[in-house]
């Protein structure tokens, strides 16, 4: 009898030992799982981040060329103002040039 139970146990611990293995296994196969999972999860922040830092780059980049277009938008207006204003200045000389003429004051 000491012998036939000694068997039993054996076998029972043979059992678990191998159930025991088979259930190592399968857990390493699930870490192998998530640590590409976790790789790739890893890989994708670091892909957002890098968008996220190119977005601002491009903010910043538009402001820069906003504030360029205002300033040469503004040139011609600005040459037409200085050309409009020697215009002016022209016609009020040649106005006073004649209305000292017409009073018979001559610059000579």
């Amino acid at each position: 009898m000491g012998g036939e139970m000694m068997a039993v146990d054996e076998l029972e611990l043979e059992r678990r030992i191998t159930a025991l293995e088979d259930r190592a296994k399968a857990n390493t196969r699930r870490l192998d799982k998530l640590e590409k999972v976790q790789k790739t999860l890893t890989e994708l922040v670091q892909s957002v981040a890098t968008i996220a830092q190119k977005q601002v780059d491009m903010d910043s980049d538009m402001k820069e060329v906003k504030a360029d277009v205002k300033l040469l938008a503004g040139k011609p207006a600005r040459r037409w103002d200085a050309v409009a204003e020697k215009v002016l200045l022209t016609l009020t000389a040649a106005l006073v040039g004649y209305v000292l003429w017409r009073v018979g004051l001559s610059v000579t």
